[in-house]
């Protein structure tokens, strides 16, 4: 057997161990660009995703509330968006036996701040008296904070639509403070005005 020089395999030898040490340097960069697939989702599953901004909870609209009147339990309530004077109504008991609370607009919505009058009977009113025949005697004023839709029907040019009026501007701006206050009812100008003001109170 021919034997094989002794440079030749020293060559040999420093050949395959340069080979060796390109190879390895080469699988080591690509390892570095091409991490093992499992890592990117580890990341991501870590991360905490932001809550939708809809998810946020705001704070409640509410509405406070003087409910006075002929009610079982008057006082001040607060009651939630979109409350109707009969939420309120009833918040307070409800209308005492005196009490009338169809002479009021149930179905209007409750104002912050507002006064919620509920008014007695028409046959408990003090002083109340019935309406005067024509040429008799002058009556007692007609008070403006809780008469009904009947009472102010029998005052000189207001009907039963304007009656309404009145009693729906009285449950939105809590009540009259004045006579005055009756011509910021709609339907009611400075002359009409002037002709309710000896029949009507605050």
């Amino acid at each position: 057997m021919q034997q094989i020089p002794r440079p030749a395999l020293i060559i040999a030898a420093v050949v395959a161990v340069v080979g060796l040490a390109l190879g390895g340097k080469s699988l080591a960069q690509q390892s570095q660009q091409n991490p093992p697939s499992g890592a990117p989702y580890e990341q991501r599953s870590a991360a905490k995703t932001p809550a939708p901004a809809g998810l946020v909870e705001r704070g409640d609209e509410r509405a406070v509330v003087h409910v006075a009147g002929a009610v079982r339990r008057p006082g001040v309530y607060k009651l939630g968006s979109g409350a109707r004077v009969r939420d309120a109504v009833r918040r307070a008991g409800g209308a005492s036996s005196d009490g009338d609370a169809n002479a009021i607009n149930l179905a209007a919505k409750v104002v912050d701040g507002a006064q919620v009058i509920v008014p007695l009977k028409a046959g408990k009113l003090a002083g109340a008296a019935a309406p005067a025949a024509a040429g008799a005697g002058s009556t007692a004023p007609i008070s403006l904070g809780n008469a009904t839709v009947e009472q102010l029907d029998t005052l000189d040019g207001v009907g039963p639509a304007t009656a309404e009026k009145i009693i729906q501007w009285r449950t939105e701006n809590g009540g009259f403070t004045s006579v005055d206050d009756l011509g910021e009812v709609p339907g009611i100008g400075p002359k009409k005005l002037e002709a309710l003001r000896s029949q009507v109170a605050p």
